[in-house]
């Protein structure tokens, strides 16, 4: 396969003053938001599914990277009275809750709007892990359920209305805290045929590679068991959680070689790190029953019910996908997000797909995600360790999920948002992405 040719534009690195002229320019007909480097085919993809011309495409990925380091610097700012944030439905706008008045001028400081909201983005989690606690007891009716930010509730999807809110208040969650949705979704791990590249599992059941990592690469926990067999490429698969989770990692044999670069049908896609995108963010998935698809990222931390169990902490999107498309890539510009896992409905009517964050799998296998730009491998490997117990040494060049404990000149950090460390990105420099710990 041929790298196709990027297109040389410049991430910008925005103040909150460029944040507002990022989102505002289109409708003030001012200058140009700033434009990330996307491959023109990423960008031809954008536009073809969310509607756009070539240009608004870019300018809608230029204003999402502003958003996306707002929001984390927010979300380090507000601390316990954040509510979440995102963009509305043509990015122009990034909103942010929370959950006391006092925290308004913060907010608009960063050039976002706000919005005072009842509970906290940690409230709505607490409440929505109430329903993953007794997610053996949901109905089959019940396909999942999810945090929903713009709204600040969570959201339970049930065919059987009446079932799903038995469910929930079964849970423990009062009728106040939740909003039971009439769906008609049917999700099903789409397992049939490939999504980025082929492989195939045992005695010929195929998946799609999700991206090459050193050693092998990472796929949906559904296409195989720890131990099983691969072919084109041969491999094992050194590890596989589902349900409960839905992501696997396969050693390959020798002779493989892993490129940071994702199946767009035809011609393939850059892969340069792994940082989170925000909600309302564009979102593209490679797979082969229904080729190169895009949509919007819409919730975070949603659980769903196959017919198999549970699975938590998936993102939902409005994306397309059909059986086969099962394990492939899902890319925000050229950050990897995540492996397809399941959805329902399909490319003709339109549908929701869920996909694994790639962060949490690099994380829980300790990989090194392969990426452009000539900078190696970019690592989730143990970094050294200190003395401080649950924590590491900060170093560039691997995977970080929130939650994740370092240090850095003796000084403990939490990570606040997923991302791929790099140079000048260590926790003092990059408090859009670490707080003191």
């Amino acid at each position: 396969m041929t790298r196709r040719s990027v297109a040389a534009v410049a991430v910008a690195v925005l103040s909150a003053a460029g944040l507002a002229a990022a989102l505002t320019a289109t409708a003030n007909a001012g200058p140009p938001p700033p434009q990330v480097a996307a491959d023109g085919d990423v960008v031809a993809a954008l536009a073809r599914d969310l509607h756009l011309t070539p240009d608004q495409a870019r300018a809608r990925l230029g204003r999402e990277v502003a958003a996306t380091r707002a929001e984390g610097a927010l979300k380090a700012r507000l601390g316990p009275a954040f509510a979440g944030a995102w963009l509305n439905a043509d990015a122009t706008k990034l909103v942010v809750g929370v959950t006391a008045a006092s925290q308004i001028q913060a907010v608009e400081a960063e050039g976002a709007e706000a919005r005072v909201v009842s509970r906290s983005l940690a409230r709505l989690d607490a409440l929505k892990h109430r329903l993953d606690r007794n997610a053996r007891s949901a109905p089959r009716t019940v396909p999942g359920w999810y945090v929903d930010v713009p709204t600040n509730t969570v959201v339970v999807l049930g065919r059987d209305v009446a079932a799903a809110q038995a469910f929930a208040r079964a849970s423990g969650l009062d009728d106040a805290d939740v909003r039971v949705e009439a769906s008609t979704e049917d999700p099903r791990p789409l397992i049939d045929v490939i999504g980025g590249n082929a492989y195939y599992i045992g005695s010929g059941s195929r998946c799609s590679v999700g991206f090459p990592v050193e050693g092998g690469f990472v796929t949906a926990g559904h296409c195989g068991t720890t131990g099983a067999t691969t072919t084109q490429p041969s491999g094992t698969f050194a590890g596989s959680s589902f349900p409960g989770n839905d992501y696997a990692w396969v050693r390959t044999a020798a002779g493989n070689t892993g490129r940071a670069l994702v199946n767009r049908y035809p011609g393939t896609v850059p892969v340069a790190g792994s940082t989170e995108a925000p909600v309302g963010a564009s979102v593209c998935r490679s797979g082969s029953t229904t080729g190169w698809r895009c949509g919007t990222i819409q919730q975070k931390n949603a659980s769903v019910t196959y017919p198999e169990g549970t699975i938590t902490g998936l993102t939902r999107t409005n994306a397309c996908a059909e059986p086969g498309d099962s394990g492939g890539s899902w890319l925000s510009g050229d950050q990897a997000q995540g492996v397809t896992s399941g959805g329902s409905g399909n490319c003709t009517s339109g549908g929701t797909t869920y996909f694994q964050p790639v962060n949490e799998i690099l994380q829980a296998y300790g990989l090194r995600l392969i990426v452009s730009g000539g900078n190696g491998p970019t690592s989730t490997t143990s970094p050294t360790t200190t003395s401080n117990p649950g924590q590491t040494t900060w170093q560039p060049g691997v995977a970080y999920t929130a939650g994740s404990l370092v240090t850095y000149d003796g000084v403990g950090y939490r990570c606040l948002q997923g991302h791929t460390s790099q140079p000048g990105w260590d926790p003092p420099s990059a408090p859009a992405l670490w707080a003191r710990a």
